[in-house]
């Protein structure tokens, strides 16, 4: 992950972008490259793979942008997240099943 930062910094820092990505800026980004992503599964489940990969790296680069913004750690963040979320999922009720947690 400190690569990835260190690469994203740069590129942003030779370009002087970092004006530009507010956290606001950075969520619609965001969602406009999810949306994108979203865009390779439109009509069917026959995607290009390489444009997926790409779409899937700009979602990431983007959210990545918005945690280096709100100076936190993405894995930190991410792992806390994923603690909370297998309370509500624990295996004995989740396994399998898709059910929302609260009708678990």
């Amino acid at each position: 992950m400190k690569k990835i930062i260190e690469e994203i910094e740069k590129f942003n820092e030779e370009r002087d972008w970092d004006k530009f990505h507010s956290p606001e800026n950075l969520a619609k980004s965001i969602c406009i490259e999810a949306g994108e992503l979203l865009e390779c599964f439109q009509w069917d489940n026959h995607y290009n793979k390489e444009e997926v990969y790409e779409e899937l790296a700009d979602v990431f680069t983007y959210c990545i942008q918005m945690a280096m913004k709100l100076e936190v750690d993405p894995e930190e963040i991410i792992l806390t997240k994923l603690e909370k979320t297998k309370k509500k999922y624990p295996v004995e009720k989740a396994k399998g099943v898709h059910t929302k947690y609260n009708k678990l």
